[in-house]
């Protein structure tokens, strides 16, 4: 029993740390808005990979940088109407 407590635990204070982890109130929208941010994220963090995103697109680092940054807004869209 200690050993499921100490599991349950970790895992709350992995999802208070890491806003990308979820819980069980995270709704589908949250979730991929949260992978989408991490994937920009990732792409400006990481020059060659921005590079090679930039060759594709036909256009600047700085650019597709802005592009990326621009994108973290609203990555999904906006959120759907929630019924009260």
């Amino acid at each position: 029993m200690a050993d499921k407590l100490r599991t349950q635990q970790q895992l709350e204070a992995l999802q208070n740390k890491y806003i990308g982890t979820g819980h069980a109130d995270t709704t589908k929208h949250e979730w991929t808005s949260n992978i989408a941010r991490d994937s920009y994220a990732s792409f400006q963090g990481h020059p060659p990979l921005l590079h090679y995103m930039s060759v594709g697109m036909g256009q600047g680092m700085e650019r597709t940088r802005m592009h990326c940054m621009e994108s973290m807004v609203l990555p999904c869209g906006p959120a759907p109407q929630t019924e009260e």
